[in-house]
């Protein structure tokens, strides 16, 4: 397992479609708690995707994907792996 993992609380974000805007992730996993908010962590690099620093707001995150941000990681999956 990466170590990553093992170091940070994760939450697992299942899709409910092919991907969600990042900002809005963000809003859906209670990490922030307006869209203002997570626009300006984005913005402000404070947010990695796949493990790079990502400031694109309107960044479409898709199943596979993580995001980190504040000590707290995103596992992004698709609703359907359950099935």
């Amino acid at each position: 397992m990466n170590s990553l993992f093992l170091r940070h609380p994760m939450i697992e974000f299942k899709l409910s479609d092919e991907y969600i805007h990042l900002i809005q992730l963000l809003k859906a996993t209670h990490l922030v708690t307006t869209g203002g908010e997570a626009q300006i962590v984005v913005t402000q690099g404070e947010v990695k995707y796949n493990g790079k620093i990502d400031t694109r707001k309107r960044l479409k995150v898709r199943a596979g994907d993580t995001i980190e941000f504040r000590d707290q990681i995103i596992l992004v999956r698709n609703n359907e792996q359950d099935r």
